[in-house]
């Protein structure tokens, strides 16, 4: 498997802030509110060159939601940041009724997913959220996977009429992607090209897809590894033509395995072309305090899982 080269070691959500300073000096109608977490959703840099821009509604979520969708009617691009837990589990009705029935063009982007939070445990790493979202009419769905996809897939959600759920994280994780990427909302991304499995992974589950690639290659297997960054709309051309020569699939992301990608590609599969699949995702539990790694090997969500899944689902194929 051919090397896939480090940039450095980057958090996932100043790709955001980046993303969203650079909207900033572009487009005068992208705004941003936040609920009471600048430095946390890396929104500072914004905030200090665009103040008239910038709206800090405090510990009301709901509340910026509401506001957001009103923004809009002006003919302004709302970027809200909070949490992922809050953006979505906390105010999913207004989400719901103000923002995906009305079709309204709000960004709603969420720091802070999954296990890999880490130390603040259950009550913040929310592990539903995508399915949660992905269930709204209307709803684009985005889960990046280093510093720089998040940073070009900030600023592509901005050209994009209606609503977008974007999704990404805490911890400093692989930056390999490409600076200057041009970012295709709803199209997978091939990493690398195999024969014998297809390893779709989304989020910070990428690189550790990457990792199992590596590994797999040791013992001769061929893994053809593709980012799904768009969960909604998925790219279902690129993904049955990866099945089509492989013949069997495993998923890879850090969410529930109810309502996840896992979920997406299981019901494409069975509605196209049923294939043996594996997927790697929380089974059914809430999150617990621990360090990111630590996490992610409790959850059985590390390269070697999926590693493990892989060789089950060779021996189904």
């Amino acid at each position: 498997m051919k090397e896939i080269k480090i940039i450095d070691y980057k958090d996932t959500r100043s790709g955001f802030g980046e993303g969203l300073l650079e909207l900033g000096r572009n487009n005068e109608n992208v705004v941003a509110l936040c609920a009471d977490l600048i430095g946390s959703l890396k929104m500072d840099a914004f905030v200090a060159a665009y103040p008239e821009r910038f709206f800090q509604i405090g510990i009301a979520e709901a509340n910026m939601i509401g506001i957001a969708a009103g923004l809009t009617i002006g003919g302004k691009i709302p970027f809200t940041g909070t949490f992922a837990n809050f953006s979505t589990g906390r105010v999913y009705d207004q989400i719901r009724q103000t923002v995906a029935y009305s079709n309204k063009n709000v960004k709603i982007c969420a720091s802070h997913a999954g296990v890999t939070l880490g130390e603040d445990g259950a009550t913040h790493q929310i592990l539903e959220d995508i399915g949660l979202m992905k269930m709204l009419p209307n709803m684009t769905v985005i889960n990046t996977c280093d510093f720089n996809q998040t940073k070009a897939a900030t600023i592509a959600i901005a050209a994009h009429v209606g609503p977008v759920y974007l999704r990404f994280g805490r911890p400093k994780v692989a930056n390999f992607t490409l600076p200057d990427q041009n970012f295709k909302i709803g199209k997978a991304e091939l990493i690398h090209e195999g024969t014998d499995v297809s390893i779709f992974a989304t989020g910070h589950l990428v690189w550790q897809a990457i990792e199992a690639g590596h590994k797999l290659a040791e013992k001769g297997i061929n893994a053809e590894i593709i980012n799904i960054h768009t969960i909604k709309p998925l790219d279902e051309e690129a993904i049955l033509k990866s099945i089509a020569k492989t013949s069997c699939v495993v998923t890879a992301e850090e969410h529930m395995r109810h309502g996840g990608l896992g979920d997406s590609i299981a019901q494409l599969l069975a509605r196209r072309n049923p294939t043996p699949m594996e997927m790697v995702a929380v089974d059914d539990r809430f999150g617990q305090s621990g360090t990111p790694d630590e996490l992610l090997t409790a959850y059985g969500l590390d390269a070697d899982h999926i590693v493990n899944s892989t060789e089950t689902v060779l021996k189904r194929k």
